[in-house]
């Protein structure tokens, strides 16, 4: 089983070896990006070695920013923004003090978030608001699985990354067939190698177990996807611009959600 401990070498060993690659490469939002992981992975580590109450931390942190840019990418009005970001800070919650309440709370939270056009009588757009809502609270309810899952992941989160940039580097230099029209810039053969990388990391800290390995070499494509839809709906590029080299925090998270999702979904 890994621990935060046996995982912080690895993470100072990636933080040294992409500095250099990032270098090497200078490509200047690369270098934004390592600039930021510098700062955040240190920071996310330490509140993870707190235990539950630091990974909930962390998670609903990154919950309320992710409700703020995903309500702004979904048209939401405020009152939709506000119980959708209480929704998911109550599933953290939740998954913290009470987890086998989790089901009861993500349903009551559906219900929270489908109630406020209702109660408006929103006519006219009630119906896109409470479907973005709900869409909205099943794409980002995953962030609350970093309370149980702690160190593993984190391990996720490595891992994801390490298959994001290879496919990003890899993709335009091997070239081939389209991934998607939903992300014209990304292909097969870059998705192929980067989750081939991601595996391998998970392999390099013992955890590569068929669900990882599914939630990784699927689930984070996926989540990429699924992000681009959405950005793609809205017409906007980043759904933030906040984070140096990743624009707002959905961009970086995007793999890890979907990943997360697909653990959970195989350990049913």
């Amino acid at each position: 089983m890994i621990t935060i401990g046996s995982l912080v070498p690895y993470l100072a060993g990636a933080l040294v070896l992409g500095g250099i690659a990032v270098l090497l490469s200078r490509q200047r939002e690369l270098i934004k990006r390592w600039c930021a992981w510098v700062v955040g992975v240190p920071i996310i580590t330490a509140a993870f070695w707190l235990g539950r109450p630091g990974a909930a931390a962390v998670a609903a942190v990154a919950a309320l920013i992710a409700a703020v840019e995903y309500a702004r990418l979904a048209r939401l009005t405020r009152a939709d923004r506000v119980v959708l970001a209480a929704a998911l800070v109550g599933l953290i919650l939740t998954a913290w003090l009470a987890p086998a309440r989790l089901p009861q709370v993500a349903a009551g939270a559906a219900l929270a978030i489908a109630a406020v056009p209702l109660l408006a009588g929103d006519a006219a757009d009630g119906g896109r608001r409470l479907a973005s809502g709900v869409l909205g609270l099943a794409w980002l309810a995953p962030l609350a699985l970093l309370v149980p899952l702690g160190a593993t992941a984190l391990a996720m989160f490595m891992a994801v990354s390490v298959a994001d940039i290879t496919a990003a580097q890899v993709g335009p230099r091997l070239r081939g067939p389209h991934l998607s029209p939903l992300s014209p810039g990304k292909r097969w053969s870059g998705t192929l190698v980067g989750s081939v990388a991601g595996v391998g990391v998970l392999a390099l800290l013992g955890i590569a177990t068929v669900p990882m390995v599914l939630a990784v070499a699927v689930g984070g494509p996926a989540g990429d996807l699924l992000e681009s839809m959405i950005k793609r709906g809205a017409d906007v590029k980043d759904t933030g611009r906040w984070l140096p080299g990743s624009g707002g925090i959905l961009d970086r998270v995007d793999s890890l959600l979907i990943a997360l999702a697909v653990v959970f979904a195989c350990s049913w």
